[in-house]
């Protein structure tokens, strides 16, 4: 069991390298209406980070939703320094997508864990989108993860079984 740490390996969404404090849901979020582009404030009623500020931390979450101008609300976040520094994802889509190329956050997915499972609020998160890691810094330093198999033996769900 490894203590305290752990690297989760994925793919690259939108290039970069941002780090900071995790703010995790499991739910879908939406940028146009749901977030105050002035704030960073989750503001969807029911929303189970609603009244969270997302601002200067990694975003990690279940997918996006809602329409493409919530591509622009995450870029004018950006220029009002209220966006989240990085997205970990579990399953990308245009919306946020587009609003990390325009906004130039580093966003990455398909990882080999569920990062909304494994990466608790308020662990330290360093994302390299260019190498496509997330590098989680358990809040709780006892806090154990099992050890994870080496590259050419972790199976993920797109895999096919050959054998």
């Amino acid at each position: 069991m490894a203590a305290g740490k752990l690297v989760l390996k994925g793919r690259k969404i939108v290039t970069g390298k941002a780090s900071g404090e995790a703010v995790v849901t499991r739910e879908a979020i939406s940028f146009n209406g749901g977030v105050d582009n002035m704030t960073g404030i989750v503001t969807e009623p029911g929303h189970e980070i609603e009244g969270v500020n997302i601002a200067g931390k990694v975003l990690v979450f279940l997918t996006g939703k809602g329409s493409t101008g919530g591509s622009y609300k995450i870029y004018d976040m950006v220029s009002r320094g209220t966006a989240p520094v990085a997205f970990v994802q579990v399953s990308p889509e245009g919306v946020t997508t587009i609003g990390a190329i325009i906004g130039n956050i580093p966003a990455v997915a398909g990882l080999d864990q569920d990062p909304t499972h494994v990466i608790s609020n308020g662990d330290f998160v360093e994302v390299d989108a260019d190498a496509g890691t997330v590098c989680v810094t358990f809040r709780d330093p006892s806090r154990h993860v099992p050890d994870q198999p080496a590259g050419d033996e972790v199976k993920r769900p797109f895999d096919a079984d050959l054998s």
